[in-house]
């Protein structure tokens, strides 16, 4: 489905000369009245036109326009063409089907909205001659998305410190997951400790599933290759790419499939920044307009019209705990409820959570409360703070995020590259002032300690003096992670590698060993260039230059193609004048009506000037209160068809009317009634018969959607109204 404003003169033409003569006809007469014959169908094409294009007719097609016809047309521009049933689906909850079908076929007289036939479908399109009046109401979603001014803040939600956390976090579990994959329940309840607030289990399900961890023997282990690449994204990319994984993690319970495909988690990501680049940061959206925009941006999306055609994950909006789209977004910190704040009571809205930019920090960005720990201030750079988590352990993560230094967490820094230097920089770059004399020996006597007894897990090469040139060849070079001696080289880690080092690793703690390097094993890429800088940069780990990183990145940075013609929530009046109204007054002349219950009194008053036979003066005042009547000259040239749509009450020669005629042309009939039981009732039906029992005339039909058969005395029935076909054919 392609996105669409308007299509061609000549293709809304074309859907008009291709109606049958008599419906063709009949719309004409409804413009022109009286028709010369003989008919000649592209000339009358042109007078319609012309007709269409005069500006004081504009004026009052604009001012017929309500919220009602403002919805549907925005709608039509928005979803790309839609087919009616499309349209119902969109507009669920808010107009019934048959409502909506009125609308619809009001606009079609109205020669506003037409379908045309495409793939054996018929869709709904706009009509490009009213484009000057219909311009205005496609670039405002207003109507049909409509939001509250924010005017407070709400809860408290995820940020770069919380990020950086859980990072500390799964850095310091040596366990994480069970043999079945799921999470250890040891684990999780210290996780819920120190994130009180947090779905833990949905974030970290998250993290693991764009890839940044992955899970053997039961352990995470990280990729620090990719987190390179995610480190190097804006702080809104990194949680649009998060909440991308944390939908498809909900999605698919069972763990061996939950991890999709790398091009589909960028999708994801993508349509997560296209829905969140849609939304403004001070407005509340109620959960129908949030609805409606994941259907539009579905349908337009680029490339990629019908989501589930490339196997992408299907969007579910819910937000009952079953893991829905904008549960995902809250989780990730993209979005969270509102309450209060301007917001009408009993309703039930969400907000675009503000992400600031990544920026230059001048001050302190952490305070060290004590000599081994520190508090993390919201202003950190996610790079420093990610470092921090390197040979951090998180103690807290609620209203403070405090990190502390323990002889574990420093022990996983040197693995990961850093030394005692290093970390000491580093904590005097963020809270600008020296660190504790006490911290700084510790520090160093541990890296003393580091280095007296080394663990390495992989597979050992030897080379004889003559053979050691292999190591220079690919693919032996690209499989070699470092020289421990000449000639000796440890290879890539093994899985069964794993499984013994922690083997080994538990003897030399019994013998009494309690400082055991591990530094990871990563083919090709040591951690010390990529995510995390080593001492060979003067001591000083420099996060806030982008480490350089070998190949193409798996989180390309996300782009916003152009949703419609002008912003989705544009501020502006929602009856902003058309173009023909701003030049009428550019030009200085007289003010137009500007509401349609003064036109059609204007219409009624020449309406009554004229002699005309009662049932004629009636069918041209209901055209009046259809705002089908442009022009005076409808009133006294018009041709009055002979057709009743709805009778009521007494009038039993008109509900006889109605129902002959919709058996005739098997038409649907709106029916309300009273039952036995005193009450009113409404029904839809297809009628078949009018039959004569005891003395009254009952009506047999057929009801709709359910197909049940049922009988209604005339006399019973409060109103009977025939529900008009599309002039279309459908």
């Amino acid at each position: 489905m392609r996105q669409m404003s308007f299509r061609t003169e000549d293709e809304w033409e074309a859907a008009l000369l291709t109606l049958p003569d008599t419906a063709y006809f009949d719309l004409l007469r409804n413009v022109f009245g009286s028709i010369k014959t003989p008919f000649n169908k592209h000339r009358l094409m042109e007078d319609l036109v012309s007709f269409l294009s005069r500006r004081e007719i504009q004026d009052i097609i604009a001012a017929y326009i309500d919220e009602g016809d403002r919805r549907i047309i925005a709608s039509i521009a928005a979803l790309g063409e839609p087919a009616p049933g499309e349209l119902e689906s969109f507009f669920a909850g808010e107009y019934s089907c048959l409502d909506l079908h009125g609308m619809l076929l009001n606009l079609e007289e109205r020669l506003i909205v037409y379908r045309f036939r495409e793939d054996g479908v018929y869709r709904l399109s706009l009509n490009p001659i009213l484009a000057p009046v219909l311009s205005p109401l496609i670039t405002d979603m207003g109507a049909l998305l409509p939001s509250f001014p924010l005017e407070a803040e709400t809860v408290p939600i995820p940020d770069d410190r919380i990020l950086a956390g859980l990072f500390a976090f799964l850095f310091s579990q040596q366990e994480f997951f069970k043999a079945e994959g799921k999470l250890r329940k040891k684990a999780m309840d210290e996780g819920k400790r120190i994130f009180p607030a947090l779905n833990l289990e949905r974030l970290i399900g998250g993290l693991h599933t764009i890839s940044l961890f992955s899970s053997e023997e039961g352990r995470l282990t990280l990729d620090t290759r990719r987190l390179t690449f995610f480190r190097n994204l804006s702080p809104r990319e990194r949680r649009e790419y998060w909440a991308g994984g944390i939908y498809s993690y909900c999605h698919d319970p069972d763990p061996i499939i939950r991890y999709p495909h790398q091009g589909r988690i960028q999708k994801l990501a993508q349509f997560v920044h296209r829905f969140a680049g849609a939304l403004q940061e001070r407005q509340a959206y109620p959960l129908s307009t949030l609805k409606r925009l994941v259907e539009i941006l579905e349908r337009n999306e680029a490339g990629n019209p019908r989501w589930g055609e490339v196997g992408m994950i299907p969007l579910s909006i819910g937000t009952s705990g079953a893991g829905g789209f904008l549960e995902a977004l809250e989780t990730a910190g993209l979005m969270a409820p509102v309450r209060g704040g301007g917001v009408p009571p009993d309703t039930d809205c969400r907000r675009l959570v503000p992400v600031p930019d990544a920026g230059a920090v001048s001050g302190p960005v952490i305070a060290l409360d004590t000599p081994f720990s520190c508090i993390l201030y919201p202003e950190i750079p996610f790079a420093d703070a990610l470092i921090l988590a390197a040979f951090c352990t998180i103690r807290e993560a609620g209203a403070a995020v405090r990190f502390e230094l323990t002889r574990e967490s420093v022990v996983r820094g040197f693995d990961f590259g850093l030394d005692a230097g290093a970390m000491i920089a580093h904590l005097e770059r963020l809270s600008k002032k020296a660190v504790d004399q006490n911290l700084r020996w510790t520090l160093h006597d541990w890296g003393i300690r580091y280095a007296d007894v080394a663990l390495h897990q992989g597979t050992v090469l030897v080379l004889s003096e003559g053979r050691r040139y292999l190591a220079q060849t690919e693919p032996i070079a690209s499989l070699i992670a470092r020289s421990l001696a000449p000639g000796v080289y440890l290879l890539s880690c093994l899985g069964q590698a794993v499984q013994e080092a922690g083997e080994v690793l538990q003897g030399l703690q019994k013998a009494g060993v309690d400082i055991v390097a591990r530094p990871p094993l990563s083919a090709g890429d040591a951690p010390a260039e990529s995510w995390i800088h080593s001492r060979r940069e003067g001591g000083t780990a420099r996060a806030a230059r982008a480490a350089p990183v070998r190949g193409s990145s798996p989180y390309p940075p996300l782009k916003t193609p152009p949703l419609l013609p002008a912003p989705v929530f544009p501020q502006s009046s929602p009856m902003a004048g058309t173009g023909a109204e701003r030049e009428r007054a550019a030009e200085g002349s007289p003010p137009v009506l500007r509401d349609a219950p003064a036109y059609q009194e204007r219409f009624r008053q020449a309406l009554g000037k004229l002699a005309l036979p009662k049932l004629d003066a009636e069918e041209l005042a209901a055209r009046i209160d259809r705002r089908l009547i442009l022009s005076e000259s409808q009133l006294a040239g018009g041709v009055v068809r002979g057709e009743k749509l709805e009778a009521r009450n007494l009038d039993y020669a008109g509900k006889t009317l109605v129902a002959k005629q919709a058996i005739a042309l098997k038409c649907p009939v709106e029916v309300l009634w009273v039952t036995p039981e005193g009450e009113s009732s409404r029904l839809t039906g297809i009628p078949a018969a009018l039959e004569k029992r005891g003395g009254e005339t009952v009506l047999a039909l057929k009801t709709m959607p359910e197909g049940n058969e049922i009988r209604l005395p005339l006399g019973k029935i409060s109103l009977l109204r025939r529900i008009k076909q599309s002039i279309f054919g459908e």
